[in-house]
């Protein structure tokens, strides 16, 4: 078993972390709010001060963060990992943050460290039964050092060299975004054309955009978004996936249409409810 430092107790985070420990390896958490980590160290896992802290020890190092600046943060900054990794640790990140990110992390650690670009597509539910899709930007070396440890998590898919992992997110995550939001814009066409919600969701099971319908219908019948995926990540993940075209010369026309209106649920207080709200603003409701 591994000796694996564990940094982000998020809603993603916890229960991804707690099944790398009942899988039999050695944690060590490190949180930005440490009474995420209460939970984790009743069931033996070792609490870090610090993510320099995290890293004594630790075989392979996973960060499980919200956006690009808070990795930032917790490699390169005061009392940061980086600085703490040395020669033959591996850091895996599963953080959305897009691929120039992670080359740019890459660049600046230690001689002899290395990083693995993990993200996974799913939310709570999937994390937290091991069921998440996990792509993996990796050299093959890398990869199969990593994998064990990964399938606990879920699919384990390798996708290419580092960076790449971080890639595929990105292009997973723009057609989330464009599935909640055509979801949205079709059922504020149907109540403009009279006809019945709960028909109009049942033609839309059956359609393209099936899966989405049925995995948030619940949420959009009931008003209940209790965030599985918070909004406001839906659409920093929109916005880096926009950002990451704009730099390869990439007009993504939908996408920034789709991010609109997530910023503009956010903007109306729905940033912390699940990324299903946006249907609500759409159809002109409140979340």
């Amino acid at each position: 078993m591994a000796k694996i430092g564990f940094l982000g107790l998020g809603e993603m985070g916890t229960p991804m972390a707690a099944r790398l420990l009942r899988g039999g390896h050695q944690l060590t958490v490190w949180n930005r709010s440490p009474k995420r980590t209460v939970a984790l160290a009743n069931d033996g896992a070792t609490v870090a001060s610090s993510p320099a802290n995290a890293a004594a020890g630790a075989d392979v190092i996973i960060t499980m963060l919200a956006t690009p600046e808070a990795l930032e943060q917790v490699l390169f900054g005061s009392e940061g990992l980086a600085a703490a990794l040395s020669a033959g640790q591996l850091l895996i990140d599963m953080s959305t943050v897009g691929p120039d990110e992670v080359r740019s992390a890459a660049a600046r650690l230690p001689h002899g460290a290395a990083i693995v670009d993990a993200p996974v597509r799913g939310s709570v539910p999937q994390a937290t039964s091991g069921k998440l899709e996990v792509f993996v930007g990796a050299t093959r070396e890398q990869y199969e050092r990593v994998r064990p440890i990964l399938e606990l998590l879920g699919t384990v898919r390798h996708a290419g060299g580092p960076g790449s992992g971080a890639a595929m997110k990105l292009v997973a995550n723009l057609v989330l975004g464009g599935a909640i939001v055509t979801l949205g814009e079709a059922l504020a066409l149907g109540d403009a054309l009279e006809l019945k919600p709960d028909l109009v969701l049942d033609v839309l099971a059956d359609s393209p955009i099936g899966p989405i319908v049925k995995a948030k219908r619940v949420n959009i019948e009931t008003g209940d978004f209790s965030p599985s995926f918070k909004l406001r990540h839906a659409a920093k993940d929109l916005r880096l996936v926009i950002e990451a075209a704009a730099a390869r010369r990439r007009k993504l026309q939908q996408a920034e249409a789709n991010r609109e209106w997530l910023d503009d649920a956010a903007a109306r207080g729905a940033a912390d409810l699940d990324f299903s709200a946006v249907v609500a603003a759409i159809r002109g409701e409140n979340a």
